[in-house]
């Protein structure tokens, strides 16, 4: 069975995926009840006849207690049982829609099913197994590098999270966001945020900065329940390079949707918040099943849709039945533990396949007047001689590279491991040698800082001697011979360190003299091009790099300077003024004291 390109352009593509049976499902002894029989044909709750027939082994006898078997078959346009790959899955559903993307067509690619069915893991994976999201970027800039000589292409992206009926921005720490439906742009969510990502790389790590801050919420179904439907989409704009009256741009727009599954408050034993979440997961669900079963009711014209009775509906509102190519990605368990949520999934997915849309490229035509036609000749000239200049340098620099090269092949491989030898020495030693000088520029700080306190302590202990008692100088000589002699301690402690780094600066420089003799013997006429610019250049850097230092320092020393004089003058005038009253008062008992003042 083959999908046509016109079934593609007008019928919803659905596919099923059936996930192996976990461990819970293994040890609890559940039967299968959704058998693949082919890649396009599903039977789900076979008869016990017809599972025979299908596998080649009957089970035991049936409780003739029980429901009675359902024994429906189901065809879809693919169908993957437990075995197939995430790159069978991304082959089969989004490779074939991107290059509609890339002609102009908006694309959606959704994942739906019950809690721990397997759609985070069809859609996003793991490390080791990449899901289709990534897979269809990396496919993406891969096919916007084979036309990027003929086309101007640009992405943008947005990652959005509805969380209990709230839309929250994945890429930023933002409040809930509003809905507005815009009559040209459509479904526009009001400050949701746009990156543009140049590179492949880019745009995985905003999509696993986004995964990181999407809710998720441990439940007895899935331990790492996703409990938010999470909608990336990745905006393209194309041009072609080449100038032309008439300019096509187009421009198309992808979804890349992980719904919440589906669930039962009985199975997974909600409370509380998680029952609050459930119910908004189950509300939301529910009114995409109502939106399907309308969109797929044929025999109803002109009925209404209930987009609105819910954000997600309202933001799925271009992906179903709209200019949108559409893939439904159901994910089901293969197990009766999961009997009624495999039945609904597989229900509405055979809904969905009904669903129509009717598609149309997103190309704006941007035709020029006649008036331009002089301007887009002129810009094409200007681009002859740019490309032509452009010419004429690539073949300069490629004449000059070959010279190079022939003269690099001169040099035998022993020459280039001992210039590879040299530069990794010259790099180390450089590398010290700015340590040793920076530690002896702080060096010589301190003991600038050093003497200025020994100064300050001596013209201190002067101006006490002028002013106080014979007591209070001594007790002051005192302290000030203490605070001295710490000072000198610490200063013959400084000095000390100083002439260590001195001697660690010359035997750095005795190094660097030996590695320049080697280097003469090696080169040719005692030079070394390669490593004679790897040392011009750690050199450069040592004594451009030490100017701030110094710069530094100085306005350092200069601020302690202005702290210090300014109160020394003050002082000193307060004492000469002292001194002018005490003359006036005692004239011959001043006059020595007074003389001995200025003399100071």
């Amino acid at each position: 069975m083959s999908v046509t390109e016109e079934d593609l352009c007008h019928h919803m593509k659905v596919v099923v995926r059936v996930r192996p049976e976990n461990t819970k499902e293994k040890a609890a002894g559940f039967h299968r009840v959704a058998h693949v029989v082919d890649k396009h044909i599903l039977v789900f709750d076979p008869n016990q006849q017809e599972i025979s027939f299908f596998h080649g082994k009957k089970t035991a006898n049936r409780d003739i207690t029980k429901r009675p078997n359902k024994d429906l078959k189901f065809v879809f346009d693919a169908v993957f049982d437990e075995t197939s790959t995430q790159l069978e899955v991304f082959e089969h559903t989004t490779k074939p829609i991107l290059r509609s993307f890339l002609n102009g067509y908006n694309c959606t690619v959704l994942a739906y099913g019950a809690t721990g069915a397997g759609k985070t893991h069809t859609m996003l994976g793991s490390a080791t197994e990449p899901g289709v999201m990534c897979l269809t970027l990396l496919e993406l800039y891969k096919s916007m590098d084979e036309i990027k000589e003929e086309k101007v292409c640009s992405t943008a992206v947005s990652y959005l999270e509805v969380y209990n009926e709230q839309i929250r921005d994945l890429l930023v720490n933002s409040g809930p966001l509003a809905v507005r439906e815009d009559a040209q742009k459509g479904v526009v969510v009001q400050g949701l945020t746009l990156h543009q990502p140049k590179s492949s790389q880019e745009i995985l790590q905003l999509l696993d900065n986004g995964n990181k801050n999407r809710t998720q919420h441990p439940t007895d179904m899935n331990a790492t329940s996703s409990r938010s439907h999470a909608v990336f989409q990745i905006y393209l704009r194309q041009q072609d390079k080449t100038a032309s009256i008439d300019q096509n741009v187009r421009i198309a727009k992808m979804s890349l949707i992980d719904l919440a599954g589906s669930e039962r408050a009985s199975t997974t034993s909600a409370k509380g918040s998680r029952f609050i979440e459930g119910t908004n997961i189950n509300r939301s669900l529910l009114a995409l099943g109502n939106v399907i079963n309308a969109l797929a009711d044929t025999k109803r014209k002109n009925q209404h849709i209930p987009y609105r009775n819910s954000k997600l509906t309202r933001l799925l509102k271009d992906s179903l039945g709209g200019n949108c190519q559409t893939i439904m990605i159901a994910a089901i368990s293969p197990s009766s533990m999961s009997y009624d949520d495999t039945y609904n999934t597989l229900k509405y997915a055979n809904r969905a396949k009904d669903i129509k849309s009717s598609l149309k490229s997103n190309v704006l035509h941007l035709d020029s007047h006649i008036t331009q036609y002089v301007k887009i000749c002129n810009e094409q000239k200007k681009e002859i001689l740019m490309l032509k200049e452009k010419l004429k340098a690539y073949e300069e620099q490629k004449a000059f590279t070959d010279e190079n090269n022939k003269a690099k092949l001169m040099i035998s491989n022993p020459q280039k491991k001992e210039i590879e030898r040299f530069q990794e020495i010259l790099n180390c030693l450089f590398q010290n040698r700015e340590e040793i000088r920076q530690e002896y520029l702080k060096l010589e700080m301190l003991l600038k800082e050093n003497e200025l306190k020994s100064f300050y302590q001596q013209q201190c202990h002067k101006q006490i001697e002028m002013m106080c008692s014979e007591d209070k100088v001594e007790k002051a000589t005192c302290k000030r011979d203490h605070r001295l002699a710490m000072l000198k301690t610490r200063r013959c402690y400084l000095q000390k360190k100083r002439e260590e780094e001195l001697k660690q600066f010359d035997e750095n420089t005795n190094w660097l003299h030996r590695v320049e003799t080697e280097m003469r013997l090696l080169g040719q006429n005692g030079r070394i091009p390669e490593v004679q610019t790897c040392l011009y250049r750690h050199t450069s850097e040592i004594i451009v790099g030490s100017f701030p230092d110094h710069h530094d320092k100085a306005n350092i020393a200069i601020k302690k300077s202005h702290k210090f004089f300014p109160m020394h003058i003050k002082i000193m005038l307060t004492l000469y003024c002292t001194l002018l009253c005490a003359i006036a008062l005692y004239p011959k008992k001043c006059l020595s004291l007074h003389l001995k003042v200025l003399y100071c």
